[in-house]
């Protein structure tokens, strides 16, 4: 069993001194639970870890007994310290204030209780901690497995990558590819969609947000309004809330909006957005065409790259602190543009079929970026590319 390199952070984390909440936050099916198995079998602390899966959300005594248990389990074992793990726990109702008292009665009494909160809806859980735990915890953005980890862990190339995405659950299924889509589509993507939003979130038009998750998966790597959008949608509604069900697809590792980069920030949240996956699985398991129609055409795999190196992008700009953009001005444009602190990074992706346009030559003129990177055709190709973290790109 691989272990992601997020094992050994918390690890450390844990046999700290006693200083923060943990709080891990990561999409549905990304090895968070797995992770902490491994935590608790190299580790010497006792521990006890509870679910709020099947937890009734309004059951907000469960946080509390849970704790006590801990409680009574640690002064039974006569331990020095002890480990609380809660999975899911944004499920129930008011569990910031919960966890507040408890972990605060702990720190006054002295009790030596580490915890850790683990979750699959980034927004529903930061909302609790902003409200309630402020100074209390620190996070662990847990993202989609990387070409790398896929590679290591299944044997993967380039294009079963590319195609497949990253779902490690899902990696058994690839050569029976139509029971791979029914998988993705019926067990990640329903599964994510129906009991990290709806069931957590009020939605008055629920058909338009999956609506808007199936046409906006299908324009990955693409640039589309709003408002050509609705057109699309079998359901009537309007921008705004169109932007508002894009915000929580993207809080659940789904599906993202990209920002044109334009230097001011009022015009680039007013701008059209290009649509991103996070992981590629979430686009090819709703295409008619199979791994093999998209291989052999050139410009379907063109678009299959850049969608991948735009997740790949995504997936650790929360982590790593960027911040990442597109950049069009009539038929010119660049594909990413990266922003950290003052530095300024343009990338366009080229998988050897795409036309060459002099966006980045005008953007370089506009803007100065510190870096200017070419992937694919005539730079670094893609297969590398996806084996680094983009962060680094900052430094070159």
């Amino acid at each position: 069993m691989i272990k992601r390199a997020y094992l050994q952070q918390i690890i450390n984390r844990i046999n700290e001194p006693k200083r923060f909440i943990q709080v891990i936050l990561g999409p549905r099916q990304v090895g968070k639970t797995t992770m902490i198995s491994q935590l608790v079998a190299e580790i010497s602390m006792p521990y006890q870890t509870e679910s709020a899966d099947a937890v009734p959300p309004d059951n907000i005594d469960w946080v509390a007994q849970a704790w006590q248990a801990a409680r009574l389990r640690m002064k039974a074992l006569q331990a020095s310290e002890y480990l609380l793990v809660f999975d899911e726990i944004q499920k129930v109702n008011n569990w910031s204030e919960v966890v507040k008292r408890e972990w605060d009665y702990d720190i006054a009494n002295n009790l030596n209780i580490k915890v850790i909160l683990c979750g699959s809806s980034r927004l529903l859980l930061q909302q609790g901690l902003t409200e309630s735990l402020a100074g209390r915890f620190e996070t662990l953005h847990i993202t989609h497995w990387s070409f790398a980890e896929m590679q290591a862990a299944f044997g993967w190339n380039i294009e079963q990558y590319l195609y497949f995405g990253g779902y490690p659950g899902a990696a058994s299924l690839i050569d029976e590819e139509e029971r791979w889509k029914n998988y993705v589509r019926d067990s990640l993507i329903e599964t994510s969609i129906s009991r990290d939003i709806l069931m957590l979130t009020r939605i008055d038009k629920p058909a338009l947000l999956k609506r808007l998750f199936e046409v906006g998966s299908a324009y990955s790597g693409q640039i589309l309004s709003l408002t050509k959008l609705l057109g699309q949608l079998q359901d009537a509604g309007n921008t705004t809330t169109l932007t508002n069900y894009l915000g929580l697809l993207s809080d659940c590792g789904l599906l993202g909006g990209l920002e044109k980069y334009a230097g001011e920030v009022v015009r680039q949240r007013a701008s059209t957005p290009k649509f991103q996956v996070y992981n590629n699985a979430l686009l090819n398991s709703q295409r008619t065409e199979n791994f093999k129609d998209i291989m052999l055409n050139p410009k379907l795999f063109g678009r299959l790259v850049e969608s991948a190196i735009g997740a790949h992008l995504l997936n650790h700009s929360v982590s790593e602190r960027y911040k990442v953009y597109y950049w069009r001005e009539g038929n010119d444009e660049v594909d990413f543009v990266l922003k950290k602190g003052d530095k300024l990074v343009a990338l366009e992706v080229k998988s050897g079929v795409k036309a060459i346009n002099k966006g980045m030559q005008i953007f370089n003129e506009k803007f100065r970026p510190n870096t200017m990177l070419i992937v694919g055709t005539s730079g670094i190709s893609y297969e590398e590319f996806l084996k680094i973290n983009p962060v680094q790109v900052f430094d070159v």
